[in-house]
């Protein structure tokens, strides 16, 4: 029972009494009246639901701001009348309840509503809930069903250029040649193992060097190589200023995959998500940017990786001592959100928003 259900059987019990002990025969028939919609309430919403429910997500991958979809499929494989029923589907911040009418035997009904996409993240959807009220609200019943599905609602991507060049100034074992020593794949770094990389890539000399496995990290010498370090301190932006700069870090990279690079994300908090420029590559890079959130953490740079690095940063001190930035990357570019920022060699452009950054960001390059 609810508390309106509640309330009214409290009401009810005294009617009652003063109907049968008092001889009040009003107070008896609305006392009667009362316990009679109580039971029937608990009766009417306590039979069991037999139906078939199917829920899908469509697309599952959206830009933040664009619609999402959820179909709901409802199916009657009885052969008794199914009452009607309201679904409520958690759809991450969010609980969206959609209205199902009573099925005949065999009957099936599909029903669409929105998903929220306003805000960036990866949200899970369900499990769904079917709840049943009484037209009074007296009792209610609740039957979970069905399964959870993924929402990644990506950020929100502006059109930029391409950085080109920058390739690695020398190489883990010498300097890099102009074509491939083995094939496509090159000897890039030499790194500590991490469960899923492969067994033949262990590099046995620097395992036994260290005392710890050791993996060959392979990549192709011929294609540029893009990183964008962003910016997670909580002190660096606001909620809103911090948008931004996922917007800007997400615009640049995707840029960089459609122009065949490898390209790497960075977060001051040591999150590191690599691709290799491929077709369909990006969608990697803006599921790690749709996680991504700010906190305090401040990790140091992975080993040498090369190329050209854009530090997309707002307020406070720099991210990291511009030297080492500079003996690390052929190149680097620094694009500023917030107050100004001063980083010796490199090229800093200033912005309020993510549009106004890829726009001079995109004026830049020419």
């Amino acid at each position: 029972m609810t508390r309106r259900g509640y309330a009214v059987l409290v009401t009810a019990v005294p009617l009652l009494a003063a109907g049968w002990w008092g001889r009040f025969a009003l107070a008896g028939v609305l006392g009667a009246i009362l316990l009679g919609a109580v039971s029937a309430a608990v009766l009417g919403t306590g039979r069991t639901l037999r139906i078939t429910v199917r829920r899908s997500v469509y697309p599952s991958r959206v830009t933040r701001g664009r619609p999402a979809q959820a179909r709901l499929w409802v199916t009657n494989p009885g052969s008794r009348r199914q009452p009607g029923f309201t679904a409520a589907d958690p759809a991450g911040p969010v609980i969206r309840s959609v209205r199902v009418r009573g099925l005949p035997p065999g009957g099936e009904t599909v029903q669409h509503y929105e998903l929220p996409t306003d805000v960036r993240g990866r949200w899970t959807i369900g499990p769904l809930s079917l709840e049943r009220r009484d037209a009074f609200g007296l009792a209610r019943s609740s039957l979970p069903a069905g399964e959870t599905t993924t929402l990644w609602v990506h950020p929100r991507r502006l059109p930029a250029r391409a950085l080109s060049g920058g390739r690695r100034r020398h190489h883990h074992e010498g300097t890099v040649t102009d074509s491939a020593l083995r094939g496509s794949a090159e000897l890039n770094d030499v790194r500590e193992y991490v469960p899923g990389d492969e067994v033949r890539l262990l590099h046995w000399k620097a395992t036994a060097r260290t005392g710890q496995l050791m993996v060959r990290d392979l990549a192709d010498p011929q294609r540029s190589r893009f990183t964008v370090l962003l910016d997670t301190r909580a002190a660096a932006a606001t909620a809103a200023g911090f948008e931004e700069l996922v917007e800007t870090a997400a615009s640049l990279l995707s840029a960089s995959v459609a122009a065949g690079q490898h390209t790497c994300l960075l977060t001051s908090s040591g999150h590191r998500t690599a691709v290799d420029g491929t077709a369909g590559s990006v969608g990697v890079l803006l599921d790690a940017l749709s996680e991504v959130t700010q906190d305090d953490r401040t990790a140091r740079l992975p080993p040498d990786r090369g190329g050209n690095l854009v530090v997309v940063c707002g307020d406070g001190p720099p991210l990291v001592p511009a030297a080492t930035l500079l003996r690390r990357f052929t190149r680097i570019h620094v694009i500023a959100l917030g107050g100004p920022v001063e980083v010796p060699g490199a090229r800093v452009l200033r912005a309020r928003t993510a549009d106004e950054a890829v726009r001079l960001w995109n004026e830049a390059l020419g």
